[in-house]
């Protein structure tokens, strides 16, 4: 029997044991799909605090319920780990560690990078590699094939790599690992089978691509169109506001055409993990060619303009009221980059808070569900309690974030200026003056 076969028949009895790296938004979701899926999952992070939360049985993801993940812990189907060194019994190893970007802009590939590397040493017969952490075409052929390839390995033969580019929304109530289609590029065919055959067993639809840098090219396709269309709707905005025209009017009745036309939103910037981000790792792969990718930087240049633009809402209106935004009292509400989820990557409420501070105002913030920030300086900023008096002390209202959470209408209410860059207060209720985006 074949190295193939035989991993292939592990698969379909549930007998392969299957290893994460990286248990964030993207791996842990996809460890406990796993487990419910009947594998024994070995889930590896370098954080020690994460390792033994997860080992009592206890969550720290807001799409994984601890109630969903303690049964698996006490059952043994899911444990995690900090040490390379007990991936060497795993069958499979899928990689969901951060992309992120350098302050160059460049990819900063360093997790990627240490990851293979210490996967390479515990590598053994019959071992599939799947990457899915977001990243530049090219990746899977470059960074990982070598590695294994340096080990004597026969990439198709006795091990097997592809790569499967997450697909993971935070928050979101509707779509989860399990009803997101898949994407599968293997470095060979029998590689493509192998990993669709992994995932076959806890995903609904797999969609099968002639090459890992081609699924690669598909995740950065699927961020690209979002930042660009937000790009534009953002464009959209500053440009009626300067003809003095309601820009959520218009997308609203753009809206109404049954064809040809897809709503996207204005607001305060682009925040998350994908979209500000994955879209440059393009760009960067396109200069090496000689090419500039002229979209996705000026779609860039918009929407990393838009926190500056709101702080400049924000001191228009207060000059409206006869106050400097110097020594004002602005109270942010919001701070996650998106509603109803905990994480603050890359979110706008940052830049927009560290802007005010720059300008000489007084920023306080609350947010349900962040307790604190990070801004520049490394200054750490707590989440002021949400009151009456909070909002009736500011002078300035900001909506950064629209939370379900927060009672619109009692926002209103209490507040004698708000400045709403999502459109999420009701129209012309309560005794504060709005301004939208």
């Amino acid at each position: 029997m074949s190295v193939k076969q035989r991993l292939l028949d592990r698969l379909q009895r549930r007998e392969a044991r299957v290893g994460i790296v990286g248990l964030g938004y993207v791996g842990l979701p996809l460890a406990v799909e796993f487990a419910e899926s009947g594998f024994s999952v070995i889930g590896l992070d370098v954080n020690s605090q994460k390792v033994e939360q997860l080992n009592r049985g206890e969550s720290y993801i807001v799409d994984i319920p601890t109630e969903r993940l303690k049964p698996l812990v006490e059952s043994g189907k899911l444990r995690a780990t900090t040490s390379y060194e007990d991936l060497r019994q795993a069958d499979t190893v899928s990689i969901c560690v951060p992309t992120p970007l350098l302050k160059t802009k460049d990819p900063d590939m360093s997790y990627v990078v240490e990851s293979v590397k210490a996967i390479a040493e515990v590598c053994h017969e019959g071992m599939l590699v799947v990457l899915e952490s977001t990243t530049y075409p090219g990746t899977t052929e470059e960074l990982i094939l070598p590695q294994l390839i340096n080990n004597g390995f026969k990439v198709g033969e006795n091990v097997f790599v592809a790569f499967s580019p997450e697909r993971i929304d935070p928050g979101n109530k509707r779509f989860g690992v399990r009803n997101t289609p898949k994407v599968v590029g293997g470095m060979t065919p029998d590689c493509a089978d192998v990993a669709i055959a992994l995932y076959s067993t806890a995903v609904d639809k797999v969609v099968r691509v002639s090459s890992p840098t081609t699924a690669e090219m598909v995740k950065l396709l699927e961020n690209t169109f979002r930042a660009v269309n937000i790009g534009l709707v953002n464009e959209m905005a500053v440009m009626c506001d300067k003809l003095n025209v309601d820009v959520w009017e218009v997308i609203e009745a753009a809206n109404s055409k049954p064809f040809g036309f897809m709503p996207f939103y204005p607001g305060p910037g682009l925040g998350g993990h994908c979209i500000p981000i994955d879209p440059l790792y393009l760009s960067w792969k396109l200069k090496a060619l000689n090419y500039t990718a002229r979209f996705i930087e000026l779609a860039s240049e918009i929407n990393t303009s838009m926190p500056l633009y709101v702080v400049d809402k924000i001191t228009e209106a207060l000059n409206d009221d006869c106050k400097a935004v110097r020594g004002a009292n602005i109270v942010v509400l919001g701070v996650a980059y998106k509603r109803d989820v905990d994480d603050v990557r890359e979110s706008p409420a940052l830049d927009i808070i560290s802007l005010l501070h720059n300008k000489g105002a007084r920023v306080a913030f609350h947010d349900p569900h962040v307790a604190r920030v990070r801004l520049e300086n490394n200054v750490i900023a707590e989440s002021a309690a949400y009151s009456d008096d909070l909002l009736e002390s500011a002078d300035c209202v900001v909506i950064v974030t629209d939370h379900t959470a927060y009672d619109w209408q009692h926002v209103l209410d209490h507040s004698r200026l708000v400045v709403d860059t999502r459109h999420a207060t009701p129209p012309r209720k309560g005794s504060a003056r709005v301004v939208l985006l």
